[in-house]
């Protein structure tokens, strides 16, 4: 139940902060945000807070942000069509109600004859119970809504819709999500050194374990060690490769304890590790804690596992590594179980891996993920104007549902491997 519990605090987290990255730099640029969603599928929890709806799904595997202008907008009014219209203080249309108009009667009934409600803003029509032949002409508030079976959709004038926004403003909405993630991992490693301390390669021992040699022997936390059987050390790997090179064999230990030297004899005890016999004492790395060094420790580890990402994906691409390698939701799941019974910081540390991996993976370009929009828009800025519409759309519907058959193809993989 833990792991369960685990599972779906850190990936609920990594997916809330990739959309939520989305979010805020689509509101600053101006575009209408309809819905910012966790999960696919149906609806289990919704809010809604000023323009945008904030939901749950049922299906958690991924989320979005519904941007106006991204999807065909609303109804079409056409010539005709017979609306109700509620007007605010400034006599502008604050509601165009589509159906059961007859649950309005504050309503002014108008057969339609012209609308624009995306550019011009306004809705000509002849009104009921007035002159049949007079046409008139009125404005429509930014902030209208079409109501429709009694749900209200708010209209996107086309200076709200995401098409409408300069090329620099459209990349940082989609970039934003990749973006969040690095961020993310950077402050959970940031949160991980101040909490836990930074490793040091200061020859000075950390906590020992209750089972180690080390404690037997008589080492203590903060020993700073000078020697071991006669050679001088000066860094924590020198202290390791000495242990490690010495499975089973007593070594004596020079070291300093609150100012006074010691000699301590110690046995690395033998342990397998991968085909190889090492010696090991049971003593951590010493750490150190410092606000400034565990900002640093934050983007150098970032760093690392970016790099290491990234090494690992040029592998599977030149055929060094197959797709068996990779994992998805359950292979996460499975992994995320291992690595909690080690303990919430290598838990966090895990959550950041994935954070960095979950920012790589949607800078990849390919269709559908952030990466495949971000090249359509570097092709934009080559050739001076955007690619067609839905030309672009099939490209990302086609990539979508290639993504599914990975997606497939990678949790039927992990199946076999861990339960089959």
């Amino acid at each position: 139940m833990n792991t369960v519990i685990a599972f779906i605090v850190i990936f609920g987290a990594l997916v809330f902060f990739h959309e939520l990255g989305h979010l805020i730099f689509a509101k600053r640029a101006g575009i209408l945000c309809r819905e910012f969603a966790i999960g696919f599928g149906p609806k289990v929890f919704s809010h809604k807070k000023n323009e945008t709806v904030y939901t749950i799904r049922l299906l958690p595997i991924g989320g979005f942000v519904r941007m106006a202008g991204e999807d065909p907008e609303m109804i079409e009014i056409k010539p005709g069509h017979r609306v109700g219209l509620l007007f605010n203080k400034s006599d502008e249309v604050q509601k165009i109600i589509l159906t059961n108009k007859e649950k309005y009667a504050d309503a002014r009934i108008i057969e339609v004859e012209k609308a624009d409600i995306e550019h011009e803003l306004f809705l000509k029509g002849y009104e009921e119970g007035e002159d049949d032949s007079l046409l008139k002409s009125f404005p429509v508030s930014k902030t209208a809504v079409l109501v429709e079976n009694g749900v209200e959709t708010q209209i996107a004038p086309f200076d709200r819709q995401f098409a409408s926004k300069t090329l620099g403003q459209r990349t940082m909405a989609i970039f934003a999500g990749p973006m969040m993630n690095f961020i993310l991992a950077m402050v959970i490693f940031i949160i991980i050194a101040l909490f836990q301390g930074i490793p040091s390669n200061e020859p000075i021992l950390g906590k020992l374990t209750p089972d180690g040699s080390a404690l037997k022997a008589g080492l203590q936390e903060g020993d700073i060690v000078n020697s071991i059987e006669g050679s001088e050390v000066s860094s924590w790997q020198d202290v390791v490769e000495i242990i490690r090179k010495s499975p089973g064999n007593e070594l004596d230990f020079s070291i300093i304890r609150e100012g006074k030297s010691m000699e301590l004899p110690v046995t690395p005890e033998a342990k397998d590790v991968e085909g190889e016999k090492i010696g090991l004492i049971g003593v951590y790395s010493p750490v150190e804690k410092s606000p400034l060094k565990s900002i640093t420790y934050g983007i150098k580890e970032t760093y690392y596992w970016t790099t290491e990402i990234f090494s690992m994906l040029g592998k599977l691409l030149t055929g060094q590594f197959s797709i068996d390698a990779l994992s998805g939701p359950v292979g996460i799941y499975v992994s995320t179980d291992t690595v909690a019974k080690s303990g919430i910081f290598y838990l966090m540390k895990w959550a950041g891996i994935l954070s960095i991996n979950l920012g790589i993976m949607n800078l990849l370009p390919f269709p559908a993920l952030d990466g495949g929009r971000l090249t359509f828009f570097a092709v934009e800025a080559l050739r001076g104007k955007p690619i067609d519409k839905q030309k672009e759309g099939m490209v990302h519907f086609i990539g979508f549902a290639l993504l599914m058959l990975l997606m497939l193809v990678v949790t039927w993989n992990d199946i076999q491997r861990f339960f089959l």
